[in-house]
């Protein structure tokens, strides 16, 4: 893999000035000191910024250049962070309601007046195009706020848990999924807690933590390697709720535990999003929705890395695929040729490290070895990039042809711009491989005949089926969830994200995928 530009590319571009990771860190220690010290971040627990935990190196994944690492506790120090915020707990559930939503509006006009700095510490810290980090900061405020001023009837007859809320997310949404699920659960009355992702977020969740405790949100936010820590934020009696969002592996551990112990929960996790096409005719949709479909590099829960096609469709839908792919921009988000220019629009950046763009060129190579057919690699040397600079984290998109079974590409989810097609012939194999993981989040099927989407869809294992269009993963009023191994536990979204994480009438029953319909305590 690539890790120079080729010096044909723009030697005029240089990096818009103030955008340095220097820049946005001054503007850290600036804004909240109290979270922010010297080279380093602090832990959040017992109501006041802890300089603990064991600090390792990291890189930002836009250059390869220094950037904040996080100060890792151990299991004690996380078991101590838990008994105190369950006493944070306690008192907070008696706030009353327009206490608790004047506090969280008050945090969220603080989150938008910071919210470039929010979305430029996103670009560094998880290689986020301008765009998209900025996108990323407004969903948050805007699905938070909506919850702010529609809470009442959501509440009516509704209590807090006996305990806060613990927090795993993955590291590619940190403000739009994590940050958004902690204050409104801290609106419904529980304390929360949240674990900063191995891979990169922790001085944006830093800030935006800090200025929720400055309007007196309840909020514990800690580090750590999972393994360390999850005995602490999942099995602790304290906790109240395990909301988690990641992988299968990690997922699978935590399901046992919270099911073991009884504990609500709801765990989203990856599934293969699968996007079928069988006869089919509007191939100019198709191709104006691929680039999309490669918004921040596929590393997205609802992304769509899998096209199942109809064999006798299959030139026709190269014809509209290939243009597309073809003219998606990758490259340093923050680089422009005239400092006055605005950031560029690109569809995406880097991956999240430089060992995630190895190991899924790895395994693009493998199944190229095995059997794929590679019909489309593109080639840095193309990109958008400052001269000279490290690119180790970048893979451009990649299109393979029938990824062998003994390939991960063929079952699992890559979490990057790897495309795979796999072509069928009956309506049967189409539903086998749509359904190839066991369940998903989303998928889409692409039939000009209606009925045909009414007879195939209910038989797609995803949560959501779109006719023709992208699913996505929704926030305010629809329901949000997963089928198979993609999911366990209470499904969220709108109403349902509050009552995941409060209690209603006695006997009540909480929509989710629990064995037997579980009965939430």
């Amino acid at each position: 893999m690539a890790t120079t530009l080729n010096s044909h590319s723009l030697n005029s571009l240089s990096l818009k000035p103030g955008t340095a990771w220097s820049d946005a860190w001054q503007r850290c220690l600036a804004v909240a000191p109290e979270a922010f010290q010297d080279d380093r971040v602090r832990n959040l627990w017992n109501g006041t910024w802890q300089a603990d935990g064991r600090t390792l190196p990291a890189t930002s994944p836009v250059d390869g250049g220094p950037i904040a690492g996080p100060p890792r506790l151990d299991s004690e120090a996380a078991r101590a962070a838990v008994r105190a915020s369950l006493d944070q707990h306690r008192a907070w559930r008696h706030v009353p309601l327009d206490e608790r939503r004047a506090k969280v509006a008050a945090t969220l006009d603080a989150l938008t007046e910071h919210r470039e700095l929010l979305a430029l510490l996103l670009v560094w810290e998880i290689g986020k195009p301008w765009r998209l980090a900025q996108a990323d900061v407004d969903r948050a405020i805007d699905g938070v706020r909506w919850y702010v001023d529609g809470i009442e009837p959501m509440l009516e007859g509704r209590s807090p848990l006996d305990g806060p809320v613990s927090n795993i997310a993955s590291w590619n949404y940190p403000m739009s999924v994590l940050v958004h699920a902690m204050l409104v659960q801290a609106l419904a009355g529980n304390a929360v807690i949240a674990k900063t992702p191995t891979d990169g977020g922790v001085a944006c969740l830093t800030l935006a933590c800090a200025l929720a405790v400055r309007e007196g949100i309840p909020v514990t936010l800690v580090s750590g390697s999972g393994g360390e820590l999850s005995e602490a934020l999942v099995r602790s009696p304290e906790i109240g709720c395990v909301s988690f969002v990641g992988g299968r592996d990690t997922g699978a551990a935590v399901a046992t535990a919270v099911a073991d112990l009884g504990k609500r929960h709801n765990l989203e996790q990856e599934g293969l999003n699968t996007w079928g096409i069988w006869n089919f005719s509007d191939w100019p949709s198709l191709s104006a929705v691929i680039p999309k479909l490669f918004d921040y590099g596929k590393q997205r829960c609802t992304a769509y890395p899998r096209f199942v096609v109809q064999r006798s469709l299959f030139d026709q839908f190269l014809d509209a695929y290939l243009p597309a792919v073809r003219d998606i921009r990758i490259g340093h988000p923050l680089a422009v040729a005239d400092p006055s220019d605005p950031l560029p629009s690109l569809d995406f950046g880097p991956l999240i490290n430089a060992a995630k763009a190895k190991e899924l060129a790895d395994q693009v190579a493998e199944a190229i070895d095995r059997g794929a057919v590679p019909l489309h690699r593109g080639s840095l040397t193309d990109g958008h990039f400052l001269p000279g600079q490290d690119t180790s984290a970048y893979l451009t998109p990649v299109t393979l042809l029938n990824p062998p079974p003994s390939s991960p590409l063929h079952h699992a989810e890559p979490f990057g711009p790897v495309d795979t097609i796999v072509l069928v012939d009956t309506e049967a194999e189409l539903l086998a491989a749509m359904n190839a993981s066991n369940g998903a989040l989303v998928a889409t099927l692409s039939t000009d005949d209606k009925s045909t989407y009414e007879r195939l869809a209910p038989q797609i294992r995803a949560f959501k089926v779109g006719h023709g269009k992208p699913r996505s993963r929704g926030d305010r009023e629809e329901l949000f969830g997963g089928f198979g191994a993609s999911w366990r536990g209470a499904f969220v979204g709108g109403e349902l994200l509050v009552r995941s994480v409060t209690r209603g009438p006695a006997g009540e029953r909480i929509p989710g995928n629990f064995p037997d319909y579980h009965l939430m305590p």
